[in-house]
């Protein structure tokens, strides 16, 4: 039998003190767990025992702190703020991925949202997909994706490697998948800034549609919302005309984000959200 790291055995000793809520007991566990950066998930498996649900709810707020910190540090802010992301998706997904990572709870092992996305792709392309309309019916359709109905403001459908591994999030997370695994297959696929209900377009047959991706992908023809549905207003029928580009996508993310973390009461990583959208507005200007 193998004998376990120095790192192992330090880790198994301070996840044992986690019950232990003396002020210099756990100070001291904090202090060391930090040093694992936020993030102990591909570690747990060394460890020769499960933590109780007490015990991983506790290691999670510890850890959290490390993970701010690293988004922090990590956020790139580009030089001309969202102005400059018009058409770089690759910046995007590198700042979707940061979240992703800030948002994990540190002890789930889990992809990385990259490679999430990457083997969602192939998933699809082995299931016979080849087209935008494919692929909404594969992800929407035959649900390997649906609307998060029941914590449609839980913070975690902005986390994207969650999303997938979940198979649920809100309009926006499940229109950001459809996008970036469209891109993976050559797919055409826009992000349409719809107000309150992010929606995607794809052409068929050289006919623009617009799909609700949180409504099982339901599918509909822009000039059918445009005509039809006299509730519309004139910011609500010109967003259906428009193509909304990475950074506006990236400012409404982060809007959504902060405000679900005022639906629970968490002021500190609301105002950390705040100050990332803030930096790309300041950029901007």
């Amino acid at each position: 039998m193998q004998a376990s790291s120095p790192a192992t055995n330090e880790l198994a000793a301070l996840l044992r003190l986690l019950d232990d809520e003396t002020p210099e007991v756990r100070a001291t566990v904090t202090e060391r767990l930090m040093q694992y950066g936020g993030d102990i998930s591909e570690d747990l498996p060394g460890i020769p025992r499960e933590l109780t649900r007490k015990e991983k709810s506790v290691l999670t707020e510890i850890l959290r702190p490390a993970r701010r910190e690293a988004l922090r540090n990590d956020w790139l802010v580009p030089s001309f703020g969202t102005a400059a992301m018009t058409e770089d998706w690759e910046l995007f997904e590198s700042l979707l991925r940061l979240l992703s990572d800030y948002l994990h709870d540190g002890i789930t092992l889990r992809q990385p949202l990259s490679d999430a996305l990457d083997l969602l792709a192939e998933e699809a392309q082995a299931a016979g997909v080849v087209t935008a309309e494919d692929l909404r019916t594969y992800l929407f359709v035959q649900t390997r994706l649906s609307g998060n109905r029941v914590d449609y403001y839980d913070p975690r459908n902005s986390d994207l490697a969650w999303c997938i591994a979940e198979g649920v999030s809100n309009p926006i997370g499940l229109c950001l998948i459809f996008i970036l695994v469209g891109q993976r297959l050559d797919l055409e696929i826009e992000g349409v800034c719809f107000p309150g209900h992010f929606l995607c377009r794809f052409r068929e047959g050289g006919h623009p549609m617009i799909v609700d991706c949180f409504d099982s992908g339901n599918i509909y023809s822009p000039d059918v919302m445009d005509d039809s549905i006299d509730q519309l207003d004139r910011q609500q029928r010109q967003a259906l005309r428009e193509t909304a580009d990475p950074g506006s996508i990236l400012l409404r993310v982060l809007n959504n984000l902060s405000d679900s973390f005022r639906r629970i009461d968490n002021e500190e990583d609301a105002e950390l959200i705040d100050s990332l959208r803030d930096s790309l507005v300041a950029g901007a200007v």
